[in-house]
């Protein structure tokens, strides 16, 4: 069977493009169009004449997207990602419109990251980067804590948590984790309850899908639960984090530090360069004010290592489906 597969890739960046290409070259028949622009309302009307469309999970894929790409006959929509909350799932398998994603690409790029995040906040990294930069080689505040003997929970421990947990285990660290469907691999893990991790973790690291449970995991109530002095990171999903709780408990002197890859009002700033705007979001800006607040912008994912998986894997996935023969662990359902 001689493929034919023509894919239209939306928000398409270089290092994508770059991936992307490589790949590509192991499958004969696949073509790949990049665009610049996002997937909206406004520009679903390119996708006429492909069989796919290729989005990331800043996207979202709403009932009126899907009705349109419905109506172009293009039935794959291929998710350059692991996460796909951003896809109204229900709807896509109403209108006959496969979903299929990267369910683990690089579990120890974003793992990393979330300790690179750790262990900046805790040694006031972005302070000090800033303060030398200007001639200022003062200590005051940069003192942290050593992560050696104190206690990490990891909220999570799928791969990446897996990995997380790993990693402060080779921190010297006291490994303690929550999980519905515990690892029982991880030998030197304690599985506990949340409210336990709450009140003993040193260092939170979040690890879980944002599902109608874990939506706003952290909020006024289990902040309470935490250590004073507690050092929280995310490198999920925003919506796992009440902003405006988090705000308080900041104010209210509860953490040392808070790491931070994604955030609630992120949707915009996502991927973009927005250094000559006003950024809309009063929260955005008020996490942003605080010495003790490190945000990067959604980048845990972004090493070589991780778009090489990315784009194989995506690449991979029509491949399979146009032939016939989906991987249907990459299908979401």
């Amino acid at each position: 069977m001689k493929m034919d597969v023509k894919i239209l890739m939306y928000d398409a960046k270089n290092y994508d493009k770059e991936s992307f290409n490589i790949a590509l070259k192991n499958y004969e028949g696949v073509t790949i169009d990049y665009l610049d622009t996002e997937l909206s309302l406004q520009t679903v009307y390119l996708a006429k004449g492909y069989n796919a469309i290729c989005i990331f999970v800043n996207c979202q894929l709403t009932k009126e997207i899907l009705k349109k790409l419905a109506n172009y006959k293009i039935n794959l929509v291929l998710l350059r990602c692991a996460g796909y909350n951003n896809v109204d799932i229900e709807y896509a398998n109403k209108k006959g419109i496969t979903i299929m994603r990267v369910p683990a690409y690089s579990p120890e790029a974003i793992a990393e990251h979330a300790m690179a995040l750790a262990l900046a906040v805790n040694r006031h990294i972005h302070k000090a980067y800033i303060k030398v930069r200007e001639n200022n080689f003062a200590l005051t505040g940069l003192t942290g804590i050593n992560l050696y003997g104190k206690t990490a929970g990891i909220i999570g421990t799928g791969k990446i948590g897996t990995c997380m947990a790993r990693i402060c285990h080779g921190f010297g660290m006291k490994v303690i984790a929550y999980d519905l469907y515990p690892n029982k691999n991880l030998d030197y893990v304690e599985y506990v309850s949340l409210d336990e991790l709450f009140q003993r973790s040193d260092l939170i690291s979040l690890h879980c899908p944002a599902t109608k449970e874990n939506y706003h995991l952290i909020n006024k109530d289990t902040i309470a639960k935490m250590k004073n002095g507690v050092i929280l990171i995310n490198t999920s999903r925003g919506l796992l984090v009440n902003t405006a709780d988090l705000i308080q408990g900041i104010r209210n002197k509860k953490f040392f530090g808070v790491g931070l890859d994604v955030y609630e009002e992120e949707g915009d700033n996502v991927f973009e360069n927005r250094e000559d705007d006003i950024l809309e979001h009063s929260t955005t800006s008020r996490l942003l004010s605080f010495p003790n607040v490190l945000i990067t912008s959604h980048q845990a994912f972004l090493t070589e290592e991780a778009l090489h998986s990315i784009a194989q894997i995506t690449i991979e996935n029509a491949y399979d489906f146009f032939l016939g023969k989906p991987n249907t662990a990459n299908i979401v359902k």
